[in-house]
């Protein structure tokens, strides 16, 4: 199984491709210190499963799986996160992802999962497998995804707002200009019915978008 790997600590990531070689038949192609190379990587190699760290600067690890699933609907992936909250396990769900592993989890856990995952099955951590099925029990319909109004543009751009990137800096970025940024954010605040930066921020911290500590 050819994997790619995305995590923007280097020092995690050395850790986990140390553990990921050491599984047989597994082998780590690429590396990716963030979300937009993640993605070009998957689009260049291909790859059976992408492992990737669910909070990245610019374009978080859910974003990735989303995108990868119409660029390189043959990769599978594989998120690692460290929030069991519902709206990121819920999130992950909705975008398509194969498996949702806790960094809190035990080594030997990573193996498992990517095993079920190689055999085309599903793996969450034994924890969001019970907050799963507790979250079905509660509702009667799924709730809503609070992202669907938004295209992966404006999802992209809320993203780097919430992580405290001035417009300029977005523009830059995204390779647009000044004025289709604030076109973006005047967007995003008509649509959610949010009319201050403080409140994209804290609405991006809720749906799971960043992490309340980016």
């Amino acid at each position: 199984m050819r994997l790619i790997l995305a995590d923007d600590h280097t020092l995690v990531r050395a850790g986990i491709r140390s553990l990921l070689e050491a599984i047989p038949e597994v082998a780590v192609v690429a590396e990716a210190s963030d979300g937009h190379g993640a993605l070009e990587l998957i689009e260049k190699y291909r790859p059976e499963l992408a492992l990737l760290d669910v909070t990245m600067p610019g374009l978080n690890g859910l974003e990735v799986a989303e995108r990868a699933r119409k660029s390189s609907p043959s990769t599978r992936t594989l998120v690692l996160s460290m929030h069991a909250g519902e709206e990121y396990v819920a999130r992950a769900l909705r975008v398509g992802v194969a498996g949702y592993l806790l960094k809190d989890a035990a080594a030997a856990e990573l193996e498992i999962a990517i095993r079920a995952i190689a055999r085309g099955d599903r793996y969450l951590s034994p924890a969001i497998s019970t907050q799963v099925v507790d979250g079905f029990l509660r509702a009667s319909e799924p709730a809503a995804d609070p992202l669907a109004g938004l295209t992966a543009r404006q999802r992209e751009t809320l993203q780097m707002i919430a992580e405290g990137h001035s417009t300029r800096q977005i523009a830059e970025t995204l390779g647009v200009s000044v004025k289709t940024v604030e076109t973006h954010r005047a967007q995003l605040m008509d649509r959610l019915d949010i009319h201050d930066l403080a409140g994209l921020v804290r609405f991006a911290v809720r749906v799971g978008l960043v992490s309340p500590d980016a």
